[in-house]
C-alpha cells in the first residue's frame, strides 16, 4: 500500500493538512534541543521529510540515518536527498522500525514521523528505540490524534471520515490507503495510553504535547 501511494504522498500530505505538516515536524526537531553535533535515527523515514527537517535545522542534525521498510517510499526519498545536496550526511536504509540496523547507543536522537501506528508490534519498536539510544538521548514521536474538544472534534471526525479519504483516492489513485489512514488513527493508543506504553518501555520524562487542537501529538522522552 505504501509502495502503491509513494509518488504523490508529499502532494497529499500537504494538501490534506494545508501545509501545517511542516509546521508539525520543525516543531519535534526543535524539542531534541540539537547543537549540530548528533546523529539521528528516523524511523518510518517514509519519504524522508523529517530526516532532511532535521538537517536542515539552525542547529541541526550532523548525521542522519532514515529506515522504512517500503522501498518506494525510500526511492522518492534518495531522489530528494540527491536533489538537497544531502547524500553525505543521510543515509537511506531499508529495514523494519523494531529490528533496525543500528548498533546499541549509538544515536543521539530518534524521530518517528506518523509511523508509529503502523509498526505491527509497538513494544517492540519502543524497546529498538531505547536500545539504539545513547544514555540520555532523546526522542520525538508526531502521530495524528483525535480532538477532544467537542465542536473541533466533531468537525474533524467529519473531515477525516469522509472528505479526507475521497482527496486520498482521487490524487493518490489508491482506493484502499486513505480509508486505511483514519481507521488506523482511531484504533491507535493516543495521548496519554502512548505516553504509558513509553514509560513502561523505561522512557523518562516522557509527555505528550497537543498540537493544532489535539489533531496531532508531540511525544517526547529520553532514554536513561
Amino acid at each position: 500500500m505504501f509502495d502503491a501511494i509513494a509518488a504523490r504522498y508529499d502532494l497529499l500530505n500537504h494538501i490534506l493538512s494545508a501545509g501545517i505538516d511542516r509546521r508539525w515536524r520543525r516543531r519535534a526537531i526543535r524539542s531534541l534541543q540539537l547543537t549540530g553535533r548528533e546523529r539521528l535515527l528516523d524511523l518510518c523515514t517514509g519519504t524522508a521529510d523529517l530526516a532532511i527537517a532535521a538537517r536542515k535545522a539552525v542547529p541541526g542534525a550532523a548525521r542522519v540515518v532514515g529506515v522504512d521498510f517500503a522501498a518506494a517510499m525510500l526511492r522518492v526519498a534518495a531522489d530528494k536527498v540527491q536533489r538537497g545536496r544531502q547524500r553525505a550526511s543521510i543515509a537511506l536504509v531499508r529495514g523494519d522500525a523494531t529490528r533496525s540496523p543500528i548498533a546499541s547507543a549509538s544515536v543521539d536522537a530518534v524521530t518517528v514521523a506518523f509511523g508509529i501506528r503502523n509498526v505491527a508490534d509497538l513494544g517492540a519498536a519502543c524497546d529498538e528505540m531505547r536500545r539504539v539510544l545513547k544514555p540520555g538521548g532523546r526522542l520525538a514521536i508526531l502521530e495524528f490524534g483525535i480532538p477532544t474538544r467537542p465542536g473541533v472534534r466533531a468537525a474533524y471526525l467529519w473531515y477525516f471520515t469522509h472528505v479526507l479519504p475521497r482527496i486520498g483516492r482521487l490524487v493518490s489513485r489508491h482506493n484502499a490507503a486513505y480509508a486505511y489512514l483514519p481507521a488506523s488513527v482511531t484504533a491507535f493508543a493516543s495521548g496519554d495510553e502512548l505516553v504509558t506504553i513509553l514509560r513502561q518501555h523505561d522512557f523518562l520524562d516522557v509527555s505528550a504535547v497537543p498540537l493544532t487542537f489535539g489533531i496531532v501529538f508531540l511525544y517526547t522522552g529520553k532514554r536513561g
